[in-house]
Protein backbone atom coordinates (compact mmCIF):
# COMPACT_ATOMS: atom_id res chain seq x y z
CA UNK A 1 0.00 0.00 0.00
CA UNK A 2 1.13 3.58 -0.50
CA UNK A 3 -0.43 6.67 1.38
CA UNK A 4 1.57 10.01 0.58
CA UNK A 5 -0.11 11.92 3.34
CA UNK A 6 0.77 11.43 7.08
CA UNK A 7 -1.48 9.89 8.91
CA UNK A 8 -4.24 13.01 10.00
CA UNK A 9 -7.67 11.48 7.89
CA UNK A 10 -10.15 8.60 7.33
CA UNK A 11 -8.09 7.00 4.35
CA UNK A 12 -4.65 6.61 7.39
CA UNK A 13 -7.55 4.38 9.02
CA UNK A 14 -8.81 2.53 6.45
CA UNK A 15 -5.00 1.38 5.00
CA UNK A 16 -4.71 0.31 8.78
CA UNK A 17 -7.41 -1.64 9.23
CA UNK A 18 -7.19 -3.32 5.74
CA UNK A 19 -3.43 -4.03 6.67
CA UNK A 20 -4.16 -5.51 10.14
CA UNK A 21 -7.46 -7.54 8.27
CA UNK A 22 -5.82 -8.56 4.94
CA UNK A 23 -3.40 -11.34 6.67
CA UNK A 24 -6.43 -13.42 7.15
CA UNK A 25 -7.43 -13.95 3.59
CA UNK A 26 -3.78 -14.75 2.33
CA UNK A 27 -2.72 -11.17 1.66
CA UNK A 28 0.65 -10.08 3.54
CA UNK A 29 0.57 -5.80 3.47
CA UNK A 30 3.32 -3.53 3.60
CA UNK A 31 2.51 0.17 3.67
CA UNK A 32 5.02 3.14 2.67
CA UNK A 33 3.34 6.14 3.98
CA UNK A 34 4.07 9.59 4.73
CA UNK A 35 5.13 10.78 8.32
CA UNK A 36 5.89 13.49 10.35
CA UNK A 37 7.98 12.72 13.81
CA UNK A 38 7.55 15.41 16.27
CA UNK A 39 7.01 15.88 20.29
CA UNK A 40 3.81 15.62 21.49
CA UNK A 41 2.48 16.03 17.80
CA UNK A 42 0.43 13.67 15.70
CA UNK A 43 1.09 12.05 12.57
CA UNK A 44 4.30 9.68 13.48
CA UNK A 45 3.45 6.51 10.25
CA UNK A 46 5.65 4.35 12.88
CA UNK A 47 3.06 4.96 15.76
CA UNK A 48 0.20 4.93 14.01
CA UNK A 49 0.42 1.84 11.70
CA UNK A 50 1.70 0.08 15.14
CA UNK A 51 1.62 -3.65 14.38
CA UNK A 52 1.94 -3.32 10.98
CA UNK A 53 4.80 -3.63 8.29
CA UNK A 54 5.40 0.26 7.60
CA UNK A 55 7.96 2.23 5.89
CA UNK A 56 8.22 5.67 6.46
CA UNK A 57 8.38 8.55 4.53
CA UNK A 58 9.73 11.07 7.10
CA UNK A 59 8.60 14.37 6.35
CA UNK A 60 9.47 16.38 9.22
CA UNK A 61 12.84 18.66 7.99
CA UNK A 62 10.83 19.54 5.11
CA UNK A 63 8.73 22.02 7.62
CA UNK A 64 11.72 24.21 8.31
CA UNK A 65 12.90 24.06 5.09
CA UNK A 66 12.51 27.53 2.38
CA UNK A 67 10.01 25.56 0.09
CA UNK A 68 8.56 22.23 2.41
CA UNK A 69 7.34 21.14 -1.41
CA UNK A 70 11.36 20.84 -2.55
CA UNK A 71 12.55 19.36 0.58
CA UNK A 72 14.56 16.29 0.23
CA UNK A 73 11.87 14.38 1.64
CA UNK A 74 9.47 17.14 0.42
CA UNK A 75 6.31 17.71 2.30
CA UNK A 76 2.97 16.73 0.62
CA UNK A 77 1.10 18.81 -1.22
CA UNK A 78 -3.09 18.91 -0.63
CA UNK A 79 -6.66 18.76 -2.06
CA UNK A 80 -7.53 21.64 0.07
CA UNK A 81 -6.43 25.30 -0.38
CA UNK A 82 -5.81 26.46 3.50
CA UNK A 83 -4.30 30.09 3.60
CA UNK A 84 -1.00 29.63 4.86
CA UNK A 85 -0.57 25.94 5.12
CA UNK A 86 2.90 24.38 4.39
CA UNK A 87 0.83 21.76 2.62
CA UNK A 88 0.07 23.45 -0.58
CA UNK A 89 -3.17 22.99 -2.88
CA UNK A 90 -1.69 20.58 -5.65
CA UNK A 91 -3.22 22.37 -8.46
CA UNK A 92 -1.31 25.40 -7.47
CA UNK A 93 2.11 23.77 -8.14
CA UNK A 94 3.85 23.40 -11.16
CA UNK A 95 5.64 20.41 -12.82
CA UNK A 96 8.68 21.21 -11.10
CA UNK A 97 7.50 20.05 -7.89
CA UNK A 98 5.41 17.72 -9.28
CA UNK A 99 8.53 15.84 -10.55
CA UNK A 100 10.48 16.33 -7.57
CA UNK A 101 7.53 14.35 -5.47
CA UNK A 102 7.78 11.85 -8.08
CA UNK A 103 11.37 11.32 -7.83
CA UNK A 104 11.39 11.29 -3.98
CA UNK A 105 8.51 8.80 -3.25
CA UNK A 106 10.12 6.44 -6.14
CA UNK A 107 13.41 6.37 -3.91
CA UNK A 108 10.60 5.62 -1.29
CA UNK A 109 8.91 3.05 -3.02
CA UNK A 110 11.98 1.24 -4.63
CA UNK A 111 13.32 0.97 -1.16
CA UNK A 112 10.28 -0.69 0.18
CA UNK A 113 10.34 -3.43 -2.56
CA UNK A 114 7.27 -1.75 -4.41
CA UNK A 115 8.36 -3.93 -7.97
CA UNK A 116 8.45 -6.93 -6.21
CA UNK A 117 4.79 -6.89 -4.97
CA UNK A 118 2.09 -8.82 -6.44
CA UNK A 119 -0.58 -5.65 -6.17
CA UNK A 120 0.43 -1.95 -5.54
CA UNK A 121 -2.98 -1.03 -3.66
CA UNK A 122 -2.36 3.74 -3.66
CA UNK A 123 -4.67 5.57 -2.03
CA UNK A 124 -6.05 8.71 -3.31
CA UNK A 125 -4.13 9.77 -6.70
CA UNK A 126 -1.11 11.83 -5.95
CA UNK A 127 2.60 11.58 -7.25
CA UNK A 128 2.60 8.41 -5.48
CA UNK A 129 0.83 6.97 -8.49
CA UNK A 130 3.72 8.41 -10.49
CA UNK A 131 6.09 7.27 -8.65
CA UNK A 132 4.66 3.91 -9.02
CA UNK A 133 4.81 3.56 -12.78
CA UNK A 134 8.61 4.75 -13.06
CA UNK A 135 9.70 1.90 -10.14
CA UNK A 136 7.31 -1.22 -10.94
CA UNK A 137 5.47 -0.43 -14.23
CA UNK A 138 4.74 -4.53 -14.52
CA UNK A 139 3.02 -4.51 -11.13
CA UNK A 140 -0.97 -3.84 -11.68
CA UNK A 141 -2.29 -0.87 -9.49
CA UNK A 142 -5.13 -0.61 -7.26
CA UNK A 143 -6.48 2.96 -7.19
CA UNK A 144 -8.54 3.95 -4.11
CA UNK A 145 -10.36 6.65 -4.58
CA UNK A 146 -11.45 8.39 -1.11
CA UNK A 147 -12.95 11.70 -2.51
CA UNK A 148 -10.91 14.55 -1.45
CA UNK A 149 -9.46 14.10 -4.84
CA UNK A 150 -12.99 14.45 -6.18
CA UNK A 151 -13.57 17.30 -4.54
CA UNK A 152 -10.61 19.23 -5.86
CA UNK A 153 -11.55 18.22 -9.52
CA UNK A 154 -15.07 19.42 -9.20
CA UNK A 155 -13.56 22.47 -7.60
CA UNK A 156 -11.49 23.21 -10.98
CA UNK A 157 -14.62 22.50 -12.73
CA UNK A 158 -16.48 24.87 -11.53
CA UNK A 159 -13.44 27.06 -11.59
CA UNK A 160 -10.95 26.49 -14.09
CA UNK A 161 -9.14 29.71 -13.03
CA UNK A 162 -8.85 29.04 -9.45
CA UNK A 163 -5.37 27.62 -9.56
CA UNK A 164 -2.39 28.43 -12.03
CA UNK A 165 -1.84 24.84 -12.48
CA UNK A 166 -4.97 22.59 -12.10
CA UNK A 167 -4.48 21.66 -16.07
CA UNK A 168 -1.59 19.95 -15.49
CA UNK A 169 -2.75 17.97 -11.95
CA UNK A 170 -6.04 16.76 -14.04
CA UNK A 171 -4.39 15.43 -16.47
CA UNK A 172 -1.92 13.72 -14.61
CA UNK A 173 -4.87 12.21 -12.21
CA UNK A 174 -6.55 11.17 -15.07
CA UNK A 175 -3.44 9.16 -16.61
CA UNK A 176 -3.00 7.73 -13.02
CA UNK A 177 -6.82 6.17 -12.94
CA UNK A 178 -6.78 5.46 -16.73
CA UNK A 179 -3.33 2.80 -15.37
CA UNK A 180 -5.23 1.26 -12.65
CA UNK A 181 -7.10 -1.71 -13.34
CA UNK A 182 -9.37 -1.47 -10.63
CA UNK A 183 -10.75 1.94 -8.87
CA UNK A 184 -12.03 1.53 -5.89
CA UNK A 185 -15.18 3.82 -5.02
CA UNK A 186 -16.67 4.17 -1.48
CA UNK A 187 -20.33 4.70 -2.23
CA UNK A 188 -22.28 4.33 -5.51
CA UNK A 189 -22.54 8.11 -5.72
CA UNK A 190 -18.82 8.19 -6.11
CA UNK A 191 -19.08 6.14 -9.53
CA UNK A 192 -20.84 8.64 -12.09
CA UNK A 193 -18.80 11.51 -10.45
CA UNK A 194 -15.22 9.63 -11.37
CA UNK A 195 -16.45 8.72 -14.74
CA UNK A 196 -16.74 12.29 -15.44
CA UNK A 197 -14.32 13.66 -13.85
CA UNK A 198 -11.15 11.24 -14.22
CA UNK A 199 -12.77 9.53 -17.57
CA UNK A 200 -12.57 6.10 -16.20
CA UNK A 201 -14.86 3.01 -17.53
CA UNK A 202 -17.52 2.42 -14.63
CA UNK A 203 -16.77 -1.22 -15.35
CA UNK A 204 -13.52 -0.99 -13.70
CA UNK A 205 -14.88 0.68 -10.42
CA UNK A 206 -15.11 -1.76 -7.46
CA UNK A 207 -17.58 -0.52 -4.38
CA UNK A 208 -15.67 -1.08 -1.46
CA UNK A 209 -17.05 1.43 2.20
CA UNK A 210 -15.13 1.85 4.94
CA UNK A 211 -15.92 -0.14 7.68
CA UNK A 212 -15.43 -0.17 11.71
CA UNK A 213 -13.50 -3.05 13.59
CA UNK A 214 -15.59 -5.02 15.69
CA UNK A 215 -13.83 -5.35 18.68
CA UNK A 216 -13.39 -1.93 19.20
CA UNK A 217 -16.19 -0.66 18.30
CA UNK A 218 -19.16 -2.13 20.39
CA UNK A 219 -21.68 -1.15 22.81
CA UNK A 220 -20.42 -1.26 26.56
CA UNK A 221 -23.30 -1.11 28.87
CA UNK A 222 -21.90 0.19 32.09
CA UNK A 223 -19.83 2.44 30.92
CA UNK A 224 -19.43 5.06 33.93
CA UNK A 225 -19.81 8.17 31.23
CA UNK A 226 -19.10 10.77 33.88
CA UNK A 227 -15.55 9.15 34.88
CA UNK A 228 -15.41 9.29 31.02
CA UNK A 229 -15.60 13.25 30.77
CA UNK A 230 -14.27 14.14 33.64
CA UNK A 231 -10.78 12.32 32.38
CA UNK A 232 -10.93 13.85 28.59
CA UNK A 233 -12.40 17.19 29.43
CA UNK A 234 -11.34 18.44 33.13
CA UNK A 235 -8.08 15.82 33.85
CA UNK A 236 -6.27 15.94 30.67
CA UNK A 237 -8.11 18.08 28.23
CA UNK A 238 -6.49 18.06 24.63
CA UNK A 239 -9.10 21.24 23.35
CA UNK A 240 -7.24 23.67 21.68
CA UNK A 241 -8.31 27.41 19.91
CA UNK A 242 -6.23 29.94 17.73
CA UNK A 243 -3.61 31.62 19.05
CA UNK A 244 -2.94 29.53 22.13
CA UNK A 245 -1.16 26.20 22.49
CA UNK A 246 -2.06 23.07 20.63
CA UNK A 247 -3.51 21.54 23.34
CA UNK A 248 -4.77 22.01 26.98
CA UNK A 249 -5.85 25.50 25.64
CA UNK A 250 -9.57 24.97 25.97
CA UNK A 251 -10.11 23.32 29.74
CA UNK A 252 -12.87 22.66 31.84
CA UNK A 253 -13.89 22.88 35.49
CA UNK A 254 -15.76 20.05 37.81
CA UNK A 255 -18.96 21.51 37.47
CA UNK A 256 -18.84 21.98 33.73
CA UNK A 257 -20.27 18.63 33.55
CA UNK A 258 -23.16 18.75 35.13
CA UNK A 259 -23.96 19.00 31.53
CA UNK A 260 -22.60 16.00 30.95
CA UNK A 261 -24.92 14.01 33.77
CA UNK A 262 -26.13 10.79 33.33
CA UNK A 263 -29.70 10.76 31.50
CA UNK A 264 -28.94 13.90 29.48
CA UNK A 265 -28.31 13.00 26.13
CA UNK A 266 -25.28 13.59 24.73
CA UNK A 267 -24.78 14.57 21.10
CA UNK A 268 -21.01 14.34 19.38
CA UNK A 269 -19.53 15.79 16.14
CA UNK A 270 -16.00 13.89 15.07
CA UNK A 271 -14.08 15.11 12.54
CA UNK A 272 -11.60 18.09 11.59
CA UNK A 273 -12.09 21.83 11.30
CA UNK A 274 -12.88 22.27 7.28
CA UNK A 275 -15.18 24.16 5.42
CA UNK A 276 -17.20 21.07 4.04
CA UNK A 277 -17.94 19.74 7.69
CA UNK A 278 -20.44 22.59 8.39
CA UNK A 279 -19.28 22.99 11.95
CA UNK A 280 -20.67 26.38 11.93
CA UNK A 281 -23.88 25.17 10.73
CA UNK A 282 -24.43 22.44 13.31
CA UNK A 283 -23.65 25.08 16.32
CA UNK A 284 -26.44 27.57 14.68
CA UNK A 285 -28.34 24.54 14.46
CA UNK A 286 -27.71 23.78 18.09
CA UNK A 287 -28.12 27.28 19.49
CA UNK A 288 -31.95 27.61 17.58
CA UNK A 289 -32.76 23.76 19.32
CA UNK A 290 -31.57 24.33 23.02
CA UNK A 291 -34.59 26.06 23.54
CA UNK A 292 -37.06 23.17 22.66
CA UNK A 293 -35.17 20.59 24.12
CA UNK A 294 -37.10 18.70 26.80
CA UNK A 295 -33.62 17.60 28.70
CA UNK A 296 -30.20 19.34 28.62
CA UNK A 297 -28.29 17.85 26.24
CA UNK A 298 -24.36 18.97 25.42
CA UNK A 299 -22.74 18.77 22.57
CA UNK A 300 -19.07 17.05 22.34
CA UNK A 301 -16.79 18.50 19.17
CA UNK A 302 -14.23 15.40 19.33
CA UNK A 303 -11.43 16.27 16.60
CA UNK A 304 -9.63 19.62 15.20
CA UNK A 305 -6.24 18.14 14.18
CA UNK A 306 -4.20 20.53 16.16
CA UNK A 307 -3.53 24.38 14.52
CA UNK A 308 -5.72 23.29 11.53
CA UNK A 309 -9.07 24.72 10.87
CA UNK A 310 -11.34 26.61 8.12
CA UNK A 311 -13.38 29.64 8.49
CA UNK A 312 -14.57 30.39 11.86
CA UNK A 313 -12.87 28.46 14.45
CA UNK A 314 -15.55 26.53 16.54
CA UNK A 315 -14.18 28.11 19.82
CA UNK A 316 -15.12 31.46 18.42
CA UNK A 317 -18.20 30.60 17.41
CA UNK A 318 -19.67 28.85 20.49
CA UNK A 319 -18.66 32.46 22.09
CA UNK A 320 -20.08 34.44 19.66
CA UNK A 321 -23.51 31.97 20.50
CA UNK A 322 -22.98 32.17 24.16
CA UNK A 323 -23.22 28.01 24.10
CA UNK A 324 -22.25 26.94 27.76
CA UNK A 325 -22.62 23.50 27.31
CA UNK A 326 -20.89 22.65 24.02
CA UNK A 327 -17.32 21.13 25.04
CA UNK A 328 -14.55 20.58 22.41
CA UNK A 329 -12.21 17.78 23.11
CA UNK A 330 -9.72 17.68 20.62
CA UNK A 331 -7.90 15.54 18.74
CA UNK A 332 -8.19 11.87 19.99
CA UNK A 333 -6.24 9.00 18.95
CA UNK A 334 -8.22 6.30 17.16
CA UNK A 335 -8.33 3.95 19.66
CA UNK A 336 -10.34 6.22 21.94
CA UNK A 337 -12.84 6.65 19.60
CA UNK A 338 -15.33 4.04 21.08
CA UNK A 339 -14.85 5.29 24.24
CA UNK A 340 -16.44 8.81 23.34
CA UNK A 341 -19.10 7.07 21.15
CA UNK A 342 -19.82 4.82 23.95
CA UNK A 343 -20.20 8.18 26.71
CA UNK A 344 -22.32 9.88 23.76
CA UNK A 345 -26.12 9.09 23.03
CA UNK A 346 -26.53 10.50 19.31
CA UNK A 347 -24.11 11.03 16.41
CA UNK A 348 -24.21 14.37 14.11
CA UNK A 349 -22.18 14.74 10.97
CA UNK A 350 -23.51 18.44 9.08
CA UNK A 351 -20.60 17.57 6.40
CA UNK A 352 -22.22 18.49 2.91
CA UNK A 353 -19.87 16.99 0.42
CA UNK A 354 -18.95 14.17 2.69
CA UNK A 355 -17.38 11.29 0.47
CA UNK A 356 -18.41 8.45 2.64
CA UNK A 357 -18.77 9.36 6.28
CA UNK A 358 -16.66 7.14 8.61
CA UNK A 359 -17.97 8.59 11.86
CA UNK A 360 -21.03 7.56 11.24
CA UNK A 361 -20.63 3.79 10.91
CA UNK A 362 -18.15 3.38 13.78
CA UNK A 363 -20.77 5.57 15.79
CA UNK A 364 -23.46 3.42 14.59
CA UNK A 365 -21.35 0.21 15.61
CA UNK A 366 -21.44 1.55 18.87
CA UNK A 367 -25.08 1.76 19.12
CA UNK A 368 -25.57 5.23 18.14
CA UNK A 369 -28.43 6.85 15.69
CA UNK A 370 -26.98 9.05 13.41
CA UNK A 371 -27.98 12.55 12.00
CA UNK A 372 -26.28 13.37 9.22
CA UNK A 373 -26.95 15.32 5.29
CA UNK A 374 -29.04 13.82 2.58
CA UNK A 375 -26.05 13.42 0.13
CA UNK A 376 -22.92 11.89 -1.02
CA UNK A 377 -22.10 8.89 1.59
CA UNK A 378 -23.74 9.16 4.65
CA UNK A 379 -26.91 9.03 2.49
CA UNK A 380 -25.81 5.70 1.58
CA UNK A 381 -25.19 5.14 5.49
CA UNK A 382 -27.98 6.19 7.54
CA UNK A 383 -31.77 5.23 6.79
CA UNK A 384 -34.11 8.12 7.43
CA UNK A 385 -36.71 6.70 9.98
CA UNK A 386 -34.74 3.93 10.47
CA UNK A 387 -31.05 4.61 12.11
CA UNK A 388 -31.31 8.13 12.07
CA UNK A 389 -32.57 11.09 10.40
CA UNK A 390 -31.34 12.51 7.50
CA UNK A 391 -31.82 16.44 6.34
CA UNK A 392 -31.35 18.70 3.28
CA UNK A 393 -27.59 20.21 3.47
CA UNK A 394 -26.87 23.38 4.72
CA UNK A 395 -30.42 24.04 6.31
CA UNK A 396 -30.20 24.97 9.20
CA UNK A 397 -33.88 24.56 10.55
CA UNK A 398 -34.04 20.97 9.72
CA UNK A 399 -30.84 20.62 11.31
CA UNK A 400 -32.30 21.74 14.18
CA UNK A 401 -35.56 19.89 14.10
CA UNK A 402 -33.43 16.66 13.88
CA UNK A 403 -31.65 17.19 17.18
CA UNK A 404 -34.66 18.27 18.82
CA UNK A 405 -36.48 15.19 17.78
CA UNK A 406 -33.50 12.97 18.71
CA UNK A 407 -33.17 14.65 22.34
CA UNK A 408 -36.80 14.74 23.14
CA UNK A 409 -37.75 11.00 21.75
CA UNK A 410 -35.61 9.31 23.61
CA UNK A 411 -37.69 5.73 22.57
CA UNK A 412 -37.19 6.51 18.98
CA UNK A 413 -33.51 7.45 19.95
CA UNK A 414 -33.18 4.09 21.36
CA UNK A 415 -34.91 2.12 18.50
CA UNK A 416 -32.95 3.59 16.06
CA UNK A 417 -29.57 3.45 17.62
CA UNK A 418 -30.24 -0.73 17.73
CA UNK A 419 -31.54 -0.45 14.34
CA UNK A 420 -27.85 1.71 13.54
CA UNK A 421 -26.04 -1.20 15.61
CA UNK A 422 -27.46 -4.10 13.38
CA UNK A 423 -27.35 -2.55 9.85
CA UNK A 424 -23.81 -1.34 10.91
CA UNK A 425 -22.60 -5.35 12.09
CA UNK A 426 -24.43 -6.06 8.37
CA UNK A 427 -22.61 -4.06 6.39
CA UNK A 428 -19.43 -2.33 7.52
CA UNK A 429 -17.43 -4.75 9.39
CA UNK A 430 -14.05 -5.16 8.34
CA UNK A 431 -13.08 -8.84 8.12
CA UNK A 432 -15.75 -9.16 5.66
CA UNK A 433 -15.00 -5.93 3.91
CA UNK A 434 -11.18 -7.27 3.81
CA UNK A 435 -11.92 -10.15 2.11
CA UNK A 436 -13.83 -8.23 -0.26
CA UNK A 437 -10.68 -6.39 -1.05
CA UNK A 438 -8.33 -9.79 -1.57
CA UNK A 439 -11.19 -10.53 -3.94
CA UNK A 440 -10.60 -7.09 -6.07
CA UNK A 441 -6.74 -7.79 -5.92
CA UNK A 442 -6.98 -11.74 -7.39
CA UNK A 443 -8.80 -9.72 -10.18
CA UNK A 444 -6.31 -7.03 -10.44
CA UNK A 445 -3.75 -9.56 -10.41
CA UNK A 446 -4.85 -11.70 -13.10
CA UNK A 447 -3.54 -11.78 -16.64
CA UNK A 448 -5.00 -9.63 -18.51
CA UNK A 449 -7.07 -11.26 -21.44
CA UNK A 450 -5.28 -11.58 -24.44
CA UNK A 451 -7.41 -10.69 -27.67
CA UNK A 452 -6.33 -11.97 -31.04
CA UNK A 453 -8.24 -10.78 -34.11
CA UNK A 454 -9.33 -14.32 -35.75
CA UNK A 455 -9.44 -13.55 -40.03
Amino acid sequence: MGLLFFPRGGSAHVARSLARALPATGWEVTIAAGSLSLPGHHGDAREFYAGCDVRPFDMTDALGAEDPMLAARPLHPSYEDRPGAQDRVMAALGPEVLEHQAGAWAAALRAAGAAGADVLHLHHLTPINEAAGRVAPDVPVVAHIHGTELLMLEHVEEDPGAWPHAGLWVSRMREWAARARRIVVLSATQVPRAERLLGVDPARCVQVPNGFDPALFHPRPGMDRIAHWRRHLVTAPQGWRPGAPQAGSVAYRQEDLEALAPGNPVLLYVGRFTAVKRLGVLLEAYAAARAAFTARSPLVILGGFPGEWEGEHPADAVDRLGLDDVFLAGWHGHDELPGFCNAADVVVLPSVREQFGQVLVEGMACGLPAIAVNAHGPAEIVRDGGTGWLVPPDDVRSLRDALVEAVNRPDERARRGRAAREDAEARFSWPALAARMARVYHEAAAPAPVTREIR
